[in-house]
C-alpha cells in the first residue's frame, strides 16, 4: 500500500453484529434458572471460550438472573453480553452485603469484560512505628501488615508518605535504620549530622528522652494536640537563655518543620475525623475519580483513578463499583464523602461495615466545610480528566499517523515493543513494553529470561526467536484476541525481523511471509547510530526512513527508548541478584544462620567448598551429618 493512500474505512457495526445470537444466550440462561432459588449470591457469565464476561451480585439470584431472559428491553451492551453467554457459575452467600464484597473481589481478580473495572489499584504505603526495641523505629511500609507495630495511613503515594516521614524525622529525631544497623554502629550516621536522628545507636540521647520523642510523634500522627509546638518553643527559649545557641537553632529548625507540615496538612474542621473524599467527573464517555485521604485531621495525599466502563454507564453505578473495589484490599475509614450518591448506598455501607467490624458511612454533603472539601476533590477530578483527554487526543493523532506510515488498516490500539539485553551473552533476557491510546501500559510489561541452553552467548537473533516464540504461544491461547497486538516493533535490523518472521511462519501466524497476521516493523540505528536517521524494515518491503522532524518518528524513538530502558533495568536487576547470590544458597539444609556461620569461619564460599568434613564440623551449628551433606554437595561429581 502506498503511504499516501489513506487506510480503508472500517465497516460500521450493525445491530446484528452487536447482538450475536441473543436467543441462544437466553436459552443458556433459562436452563440455569432451574437450579436457582431466591438466595443472595454472585453469578458469573462465561462465553464459549471459557472467558469471563461479567460478574454480578443479587439479593435474589433467581429473580436477577431471570431478568436476562427477556427477549427485549436490554441496552446494546447487555444484549451483547447475553448473546455471548454460554455458561454461568453461581455462589450463594448468607446476605446481600456478603455478595457485594465477593463480587468486588472477583471483579478485581478476574477483570471481566463487561464490568466497571478499577485499574491501577496498587497497595498504599503506611508509616510504621515499631516499639519492639528499646529504641523504637519509624519507617515506611508497603504491603501486608505483618510486622508488629502501629500503622498510620494509608498515604496516597510514596511521595506523600516520604514527605511526612521526612518531617517526622526533622521534628522528632526518631531512627529509621534497621535493628542490625542500630546494633552495629560505632559512630553516628549522616542523619544525625543533618539533625534528623537523635543517634540512640551511640548513646547521644537517654532512653527516657527518646521515649518522650516517640510519645510526641505518636500523638502527632494521631492528630492529638498535646502542645508540641509550645514545648519546642519553651525548649528553644531555655536553650537561648542558657546561651546554648547551637541547641536553640536546632530546636528552631524542628519547630519550623512542624509548623510547615501543619500548614500543609491540617484541615480547618473539628469533626472530620478519619475520612476519604471521593469525587467523580464524567466527560466524553470517560470518568476520572479523585480520592483524598484525611486521617486525624491531616491531608495524607490524593490520587487519580480512571475506571474502565461502557460509555453509557450511569454515574451512580460507576461510583458504587469503584467504592466496592477500592476498599476490597484496604480498610475503609469511618466516613466516606462523595459528590455522587452511589447506587445501593445503604448496601455499600452495610458491606464496608461488615468488613471493618465498625460503622462506615457514605455521605454526600450538601453544605459546610465537608461540601467544600468534596468540591475541591471534584475540581481535581475535572482537571485530571481534561489533561487525560488532551493527552489521549494527542496520542490518538500519533497512533493514526503510525497507522498511515506503516499501512495498517486502522490506528493501532496496542503496540508491543521488544528489545534484548545482555553482557557478552551473560544474564540474557528479552523485554516487552506496551503502548496504546492511554500511553505506556506498565502493568502489561513483561521480561523473558532466556532459557534455551542451545543459544550461543550474544546470539541476538536466537534470543529474539525464543522471546517471540514464547510470546506467540501465549497469544494463541487467547482465543478472543483481547490482548493481541496491532503492531510489533522490534529493536533491530533485518536479521531480527527475519528471526521474528521465521517464528511467525512456524506458528501459523504468517501464511504469506509478506503479510503476517500481526504487522511487524524493525527499527535499526541509522548511519553513525544517529537518532533521527533510523531505518525501518517491514516484510516484503524495501527499507525506508521517516522524515527527521516527523512527530511520528519522535514517538517511535520514545517507544524504542522505553523498551531499551526497561530491558537494561531488568538486566541490571538480574545481574545484581546473581552477584549477591552464593553457592551456599543451593546447599540443602543451609539457611541464613548456617550460611553466616560458614562464611564467618572460612571467609568465602569457595573456601567452604574446598573444606574437609572435619573442618566443617568445627563450625557452630554444623553437625557431623550436616558437614557430610555440605561436603558431598561440592564433591559429588554426579
Amino acid at each position: 500500500m502506498d503511504h499516501d493512500t489513506p487506510p480503508p474505512k472500517q465497516k460500521k457495526a450493525t445491530e446484528n453484529d452487536l447482538l450475536p445470537d441473543l436467543a441462544r444466550g437466553i436459552k443458556v440462561i433459562q436452563a440455569k434458572l432451574k437450579v436457582l432459588d431466591a438466595s443472595p449470591g454472585v453469578y458469573r457469565m462465561v462465553d464459549g471460550a471459557g472467558d469471563l464476561l461479567y460478574v454480578g451480585k443479587a439479593k435474589n439470584l433467581k429473580k436477577r438472573v431471570a431478568s436476562y431472559t427477556r427477549p427485549t428491553g436490554h441496552s446494546m451492551r447487555i444484549a451483547k453480553m447475553i448473546g455471548l453467554t454460554r455458561s454461568m457459575v453461581f455462589v450463594t452467600t448468607h446476605t446481600e452485603a456478603e455478595a457485594l464484597l465477593l463480587e468486588a473481589n472477583l471483579i478485581k481478580k478476574l477483570k471481566p469484560r463487561f464490568n466497571v473495572l478499577l485499574r491501577d489499584d496498587r497497595s498504599f504505603p503506611y508509616i510504621l512505628l515499631r516499639a519492639h526495641n528499646p529504641w523504637p523505629q519509624i519507617t515506611k511500609h508497603r504491603g501486608a501488615r505483618k510486622k508488629d507495630g502501629e500503622y498510620f495511613g494509608p498515604f496516597a503515594s510514596a511521595a506523600a508518605v516520604n514527605r511526612t516521614l521526612n518531617t517526622l524525622q526533622r521534628v522528632f529525631l526518631l531512627r529509621s535504620c534497621t535493628d542490625n544497623v542500630l546494633a552495629n554502629r560505632s559512630r553516628p550516621c549522616l542523619l544525625y549530622q543533618i539533625k534528623r536522628c537523635a543517634a540512640p545507636c551511640v548513646g547521644k540521647i537517654t532512653q527516657d528522652d527518646y521515649a518522650k520523642l516517640v510519645s510526641d510523634a505518636h500523638a502527632f500522627l494521631r492528630g492529638k494536640d498535646i502542645g508540641i509546638q509550645k514545648k519546642l518553643a519553651a525548649a528553644m527559649q531555655a536553650a537561648s537563655d542558657a546561651l546554648e545557641y547551637e541547641s536553640a537553632a536546632a530546636i528552631r529548625d524542628r519547630l519550623q518543620a512542624l509548623t510547615q507540615v501543619q500548614a500543609h496538612q491540617t484541615v480547618n474542621t473539628s469533626n472530620l475525623g478519619d475520612a476519604d473524599i471521593i469525587a467523580a467527573h464524567t466527560d466524553a464517555g470517560q470518568t476520572s475519580i479523585q480520592v483524598f485521604f484525611f486521617r486525624a485531621g491531616q491531608n495524607w495525599g490524593n490520587r487519580s483513578y480512571f475506571p474502565r466502563h461502557e460509555k453509557d454507564e450511569p454515574a451512580d453505578k460507576i461510583m458504587a463499583a469503584f467504592i466496592a473495589q477500592f476498599y476490597d484490599n484496604k480498610p475503609a475509614p469511618a466516613t466516606i464523602l462523595v459528590n455522587i450518591t452511589p447506587e445501593a448506598a445503604t448496601l455499600i455501607e452495610d458491606a464496608l461495615s461488615l468488613r471493618a467490624e465498625r460503622k462506615v458511612r457514605v455521605i454526600r454533603p450538601i453544605r459546610g466545610r465537608k461540601k467544600e472539601l468534596v468540591d475541591d476533590a471534584l475540581r481535581n477530578a475535572q482537571e485530571s480528566l481534561a489533561r487525560r483527554l488532551a493527552e489521549r487526543s494527542s496520542q490518538g493523532k500519533l497512533l493514526a499517523s503510525i497507522g498511515e506510515l506503516f499501512a495498517l488498516d486502522e490506528p493501532p490500539k496496542r503496540i508491543e515493543v521488544y528489545d534484548n539485553s545482555h553482557i557478552s551473552g551473560s544474564h540474557a533476557l528479552g523485554a516487552m513494553i506496551v503502548s496504546g491510546p492511554e500511553g505506556f501500559q506498565k502493568n502489561a510489561y513483561r521480561k523473558f529470561n532466556i532459557k534455551s541452553p542451545d543459544i550461543s552467548p550474544g546470539d541476538d537473533f536466537a534470543m529474539m526467536r525464543e522471546v517471540m516464540a514464547r510470546r506467540f504461544a501465549a497469544l494463541l491461547k487467547d482465543k478472543n484476541r483481547t490482548n493481541w497486538p496491532d503492531l510489533l516493533l522490534i529493536d533491530g535490523g533485518k536479521g531480527q525481523l527475519s528471526a521474528v518472521m521465521d517464528i511467525m511462519t512456524e506458528m501459523g501466524l504468517a501464511s504469506d511471509p509478506n503479510t503476517p497476521d500481526i504487522p511487524v516493523v524493525a527499527i535499526s540505528k541509522g548511519p553513525d547510530r544517529n537518532a533521527g536517521r533510523e531505518e525501518f524494515h517491514m516484510p516484503g518491503k524495501a527499507s525506508f526512513r521517516i522524515e527527521e522532524k516527523h512527530p511520528a518518528l519522535y514517538f517511535l524513538q520514545r517507544l524504542r527508548d522505553e523498551a531499551h530502558r526497561f530491558a537494561i533495568g531488568a538486566h541490571r536487576a538480574k545481574r545484581g541478584k546473581a552477584m549477591t547470590s552464593s553457592p551456599l544458597d543451593a546447599v540443602p539444609g543451609v539457611g541464613p544462620g548456617r550460611k553466616k556461620a560458614l562464611l564467618h569461619h572460612f571467609g568465602s564460599a569457595r573456601a567452604v567448598s574446598e573444606a574437609g568434613i572435619k573442618d566443617l564440623e568445627v563450625v557452630d551449628g554444623i553437625s557431623a551429618g550436616m558437614a557430610e551433606n555440605i561436603y558431598e554437595f561440592f564433591h559429588d561429581d554426579s
